[in-house]
């Protein structure tokens, strides 16, 4: 997958650079979410890395057609929070995010006529997540195909199974500051707005614990309650007793530093190339 993308944006970059000016960017900086395992933005302990790679194209110069391929890692965990009965609760994960994304950015201010501008951008990503938690002796396990909430069950109806595919809508803005005519350098943050509540594998309600053993197995027993890893009550909890919250879908973000250094000699017809540094706003 991650092939694909690349092979997606040396295509945009290869077709665009021939056209308007075209730019080549690197973004480095935090990747983070927020669900039912993490409330706080950019908590402490499920704030992680996250660097990418950009082409950018301009169709007017207060307007770039941007795509990216982004990486990063979130998650979050119960023993993190301030509340008693989430602790109790004691669930965690984490998933890498592998993401492709095509936005529109908009700037406030010309940047080859002043230093820095505010912008925006929105658009479009698809992206792959795998999320996953370590058991009592520390292993590594993947907990979609566990079922923790009874997803694809028989007797289950309204449990789909998730993709680990899917669709995000990025929404974002920031400043960015012209070194000069060809090199750029933004400070920007974007969340991206999911149509899922299973990136971090908790949503709405335990299922029979016999049905989900008979289905799943022991393991998938064993990861949808963890509350007696930390002293809670040894018995598991009764068919729709509440897991998780289904009243809002969890969103990812990334926030960071976006360098971008404009390819000499690709400007189009009637894009006149600036050279020097951008005059004084004042």
């Amino acid at each position: 997958m991650k092939n694909k993308y690349l092979f997606i944006i040396l295509s945009f970059a290869v077709s665009a650079a021939s056209g308007q000016p075209f730019h080549l960017g690197l973004f480095g900086g935090l990747a983070a979410y927020n669900g039912d395992l993490a409330e706080k933005i950019f908590p402490k302990k499920g704030t992680h890395p996250a660097i990418g790679i950009t082409g950018n194209y301009e169709l007017k110069d207060q307007i770039i057609l941007r795509a990216g391929i982004t990486y990063g890692v979130v998650g979050g965990a119960d023993r993190y929070s301030n509340q008693s009965d989430l602790r109790l609760r004691n669930l965690s994960f984490q998933t890498s995010i592998t993401e492709f994304s095509m936005v529109g950015e908009y700037y406030l201010l010309n940047l080859y006529n002043r230093r820095y501008s505010p912008y925006a951008f929105a658009g479009l990503a698809i992206y792959h997540f795998n999320p996953y938690a370590f058991d009592v002796n520390n292993q590594k396990v993947f907990l979609k195909p566990l079922s923790t909430e009874g997803e694809g069950l028989a007797g289950y109806p309204g449990s789909k199974p998730y993709s680990l595919t899917q669709v995000a809508i990025p929404i974002g803005g920031g400043i960015k500051f012209a070194i000069n005519d060809d090199l750029r350098v933004g400070v920007e943050l974007g969340v991206r707005k999911l149509f899922t509540d299973y990136l971090d594998d908790v949503s709405t309600n335990y299922v029979d614990q016999n049905d989900l053993q008979l289905a799943k197995g022991q393991k998938a027993v064993d990861m949808s309650y963890r509350s007696p890893e930390v002293g809670g009550p040894p018995a598991y909890p009764v068919k729709n007793a509440q897991r998780g919250s289904p009243k809002s879908k969890d969103y990812y973000y990334f926030s960071g530093i976006h360098f971008t250094y404009r390819l000499k000699g690709n400007g189009g017809s009637g894009h006149k190339i600036r050279t020097g540094c951008p005059a004084n706003p004042n």
